[in-house]
């Protein structure tokens, strides 16, 4: 136990290192501002589109994309709905809320298909061993919520049956391998990193629990959409594009480039995600509203004309 709590930490202080300098732009921005478009993210695999996006259309002589890097949710959504990015990688529940307290952003695409796992300790069986037991979300606000409440459904269990704790991604490895949680549920490369570990072991992959499910978003600001609707409709066209082509292995490569853990723990996560066809529908939205009422996550969430843009 004790080796694995010291790989834990060393991949922990590795992960914290790739996520120094937050606040930052991570790429050039371009000579003339008025063509660059700033775009907040966390360093997951879950914004991979959007970085493989900014060296597409760099290298193509296009609108530039200055990618402006975080450390967590709340310093990228203070960004967003100040108003000091015109866009942002997000949860779309955070986003959602956003929006709900008046926040003027649209959701334009998907951030990724599927990429989520249930991940518990080795001496989980099933679903109902989690009873009484901690897991670990990193927001209220999350598909990750959605994905507990969606296991524990499986088994006739509800959230009020488990020690329910908000921890900070780069955490939940370790914690899981010391003992003091036994499962959680984050945006990748972190669950694999878990498996990685030898400290768990994935309960359920997100397209088990919910077909078509839905957890990041690209969002961009009204008022970016407005001034300057020729950038917001190249931006959305480009980042579609750079989703269709994001294959397994051209996915690795961007991984590699951006993310400091193992080839290994970065192949496991791009085995549970994928990046094409990110156009954000009525149906998959609804799906999500319907569960975001039904585990109390929110009590009046954005209808889907209010919230999502897809007419470029």
């Amino acid at each position: 136990m004790k080796k694995k709590i010291c790989a834990a930490l060393l991949i922990v202080m590795m992960t914290v290192a790739s996520i120094a300098g937050c606040g930052n732009a991570s790429s050039s921005a371009a000579d003339n501002s008025a063509e660059t478009v700033k775009i907040a993210y966390l360093p997951i695999t879950h914004s991979l589109a959007v970085l493989e996006e900014a060296k597409e259309l760099e290298e193509q002589e296009g609108i530039q994309i200055e990618l402006v890097k975080y450390g967590s949710w709340p310093e990228l959504l203070d960004a967003l709905n100040t108003g000091r990015v015109d866009g942002a990688s997000v949860l779309i529940e955070l986003a959602m809320k956003s929006k709900e307290e008046g926040i003027g952003i649209k959701a334009v695409a998907l951030g990724h298909r599927d990429g989520n796992v249930v991940i518990v300790s080795n001496e989980i069986e099933t679903a109902a061993d989690l009873k009484g037991k901690t897991f670990a979300i990193p927001h209220r606000q999350s598909s990750h919520n959605i994905l507990l409440n969606d296991t524990l459904k499986t088994v006739g269990l509800t959230i009020d049956d488990v020690n329910v704790t908000e921890l900070a991604p780069t955490e939940m490895p370790s914690a899981l391998a010391a003992g003091t949680i036994d499962g959680y549920c984050v945006a990748e490369p972190f669950g694999s990193m878990g498996v990685e570990l030898g400290a768990g072991k994935v309960l359920y992959t997100s397209d088990e629990l919910w077909e078509d499910s839905v957890c990041c978003a690209i969002v961009l600001t009204d008022s970016f959409i407005e001034e300057r609707p020729d950038d917001a409709k190249a931006f959305v066209d480009g980042y579609k594009t750079a989703g269709n082509n994001l294959d397994k292995e051209t996915a690795l490569e961007v991984s590699k480039e951006f993310f400091s853990q193992s080839e290994d723990v970065l192949e496991q996560s791009l085995e549970w995600i994928s990046f094409d066809d990110l156009e954000l529908t009525e149906d998959i939205y609804n799906a999500l509203v319907e569960k975001m009422i039904e585990y109390g996550i929110s009590d009046n969430p954005p209808a889907y004309e209010d919230f999502v843009k897809n007419d470029f």
